[in-house]
């Protein structure tokens, strides 16, 4: 089974970090993204950053600077280093991948890409 488990939530005041984890073993062939995604009650979801099978990070302007996402193959993990947390950062976040089909042209990748799979979230909360 597929699975995209994500860890390292929890509460942070202003300022502070957190640094996100997804196990992702699963994922280790014909997917050239990864990468993380939010949803905050009553807001749009948000791409937040994506990283490809060659290592090209790209960012949101909103964590810009501030986050950074990284991954390591073996086993397969997924992180997102998140620094200078802000109330505005209060959301779920959720690791996710695209799976390339057969034959399918290999894509580009960006946080507001439409991934094929997520996990479950894992909830983030900056005080004020």
């Amino acid at each position: 089974q597929e699975l995209l488990v994500e860890s390292g939530g929890g509460s942070v005041q202003s300022g502070g970090s957190l640094r996100l984890s997804c196990a992702a073993s699963q994922y280790t062939y014909n997917v050239p993204c990864m990468g993380w995604f939010r949803l905050a009650p009553g807001k749009q979801r948000e791409g937040v950053a994506s990283i490809d099978d060659a290592g090209v990070t790209m960012y949101a302007d909103s964590v810009k600077g501030r986050f950074i996402i990284s991954q390591a193959n073996r086993p397969k993990t997924l992180y997102l280093q998140m620094n200078d947390l802000k109330p505005e950062d209060t959301a779920m976040y959720y690791c996710a991948a695209y799976r390339v089909s057969y034959g399918e042209a290999r894509p580009r990748c960006t946080p507001d890409f439409a991934w094929s799979s997520w996990g479950q979230g894992t909830q983030v909360t900056v005080l004020h």
